[in-house]
């Protein structure tokens, strides 16, 4: 039986806002303000302490975490993911309840935490290493492992402050990983870093689970979190909506990105706002329930209020198992020459070859510079598709399985060695083909056995 890692019973973290902290506020000037006039003191701590609510970044949150696990935390932007790391990394104190942690802990939480400015990357090293909780010795030890893990080689000597944030998370996470921690803990500081060294941290995440170690992993990114964790937790407004199996909590997930209302996009800078997504089936009907095989018409309405020159629109569909498709104006190169106004613009995929599934539905707006992004990729709504698979030739003993499955499916054909041939496809129609006699078919099969 595995031991427990961490422990959260009754978690609570609260703050108090709305106060504004007068000019010159401080210990003297308050001694000279009771002195000066008792009475008026009093009267204003009463006004200002009537200004101030609690605001519960946290509540009741309780999780038994067991040693080897690899949890992700979801949840939309102020939902209280970050406070609850930071409150595990012993950062901040809870205000009600309590945490257990067993063993060494490692955080990544903002990018150059416990860096020095004027430092050199080496320096760095030994100094986060300090703080992380590393032996001199076994810095030394590991010095070479760290610099080739964050592919800084050349700059190992140069200050930091001279570094970009991409340079200074490969080597955050370096030194954090290279502790051998027996809990990480990580926020979406990844996010800041390139796919390739993504990819590689991710697998470095893995082996530390393979090895019998926790990581509790907080990302915006839903493909991530599929792939490395088998087990999440939901955070809404503060509290725990869910804690489970990754596919339950991710498919809740999605369902609530869509029930709730679809927050609208303003960017002041470019002067224009996106004020609702709309999904559509092939009848123009509004919905977010899908068949396989049919149509899916996205409908992103706009105002501009000034002109957006050649915005590029990125519409990426993501599945149980990641990234289905995509429609992406930097690849095909059919972006409006502007934006002016208000309007709507539309993409339409044309019978989406997607198994009975869950899917979220995220968008990117770049400029027309490329470089710079109006609107970053961010999930945005979520759909499903449902249907009985028999009715599309589907006859497999595990059909139910259908829910865990790569979600594409492209038209493919089996030809058997007793001479049968059977064609697939998310479409009614391709059953009846693969019943006609083999010798009526069009002779491919001979070409096939050709090339």
């Amino acid at each position: 039986m595995s031991q427990t890692a961490i422990s959260i019973e009754g978690l609570g973290k609260c703050y108090r806002v709305g106060r504004q902290q007068a000019k010159g506020d401080g210990l003297r000037h308050a001694m000279e303000a009771v002195l000066r006039s008792p009475v008026a003191w009093i009267r204003k701590r009463r006004e200002q302490s009537s200004k101030e609510e609690d605001f519960w970044a946290l509540r009741n949150i309780s999780a038994i975490i067991p040693e080897g696990d690899v949890v992700g935390v979801l949840g939309r932007n102020g939902a209280g993911k970050s406070t609850l790391l930071k409150v595990l990394s012993r950062i901040t104190v809870p205000t009600e309840g309590r945490i257990k942690l067993h063993g060494r802990v490692a955080s990544l939480l903002e990018v150059g935490t416990g860096f020095h400015q004027e430092l050199t990357g080496r320096e760095n090293i030994f100094l986060n290493g300090a703080i992380l909780g590393m032996t001199r010795a076994e810095i030394i030890r590991k010095f070479d492992e760290i610099v080739a893990f964050s592919e800084i080689e050349q700059f190992i000597d140069t200050p930091v402050k001279r570094y970009s944030s991409g340079m200074y998370v490969r080597l955050a996470f370096a030194v954090a990983a290279h502790l051998e921690p027996e809990i990480l803990i990580v926020d979406e500081v990844l996010a800041v870093g390139d796919t390739a060294f993504q990819k590689k941290c991710l697998g470095k995440m893995g082996s530390f689970a393979a090895s019998g170690r926790t990581v509790l992993f907080v990302s915006h990114n839903i493909e991530a979190i599929r792939t490395l964790c088998k087990r999440a937790i939901w955070l809404r407004d503060g509290s725990l909506m869910m804690d489970g199996e990754i596919s339950s909590v991710v498919d809740e997930y999605s369902k609530s990105l869509f029930s709730e209302e679809v927050p609208s996009w303003d960017n002041p800078d470019y002067g224009i706002c996106l004020n609702k997504l709309a999904l559509k089936n092939g009848r123009g009907e509004l919905t977010n329930h899908f068949v396989p095989g049919e149509d899916l018409r996205v409908e992103i309405s706009f105002q501009a209020r000034k002109r957006v020159n050649r915005p590029r629109f990125a519409i990426g569909i993501v599945g149980a198992n990641g990234s289905c498709f995509t429609s992406n104006m930097l690849l095909d190169g059919k972006f409006p020459e502007y934006l002016e106004g208000e309007g709507t613009l539309t993409c339409l995929f044309k019978a989406i070859p997607l198994l009975p599934q869950t899917y979220t539905l995220k968008m990117a707006v770049r400029d027309e510079t490329i470089k710079d992004f109006i609107f970053p990729y961010k999930d945005v709504t979520s759909f499903n598709v449902t249907g009985d698979l028999a009715e599309y030739g589907y006859e497999g003993e595990y059909v139910n399985w259908a829910s865990r499955s790569t979600p594409v499916v492209i038209p493919y054909e089996w030809h058997l060695p007793d001479g049968r041939r059977e064609a697939v496809s998310l479409n009614r129609s391709v059953r009846a083909i693969s019943n006609v006699p083999h010798q009526v078919q069009e002779p491919s099969l001979e070409l096939d056995a050709m090339q």
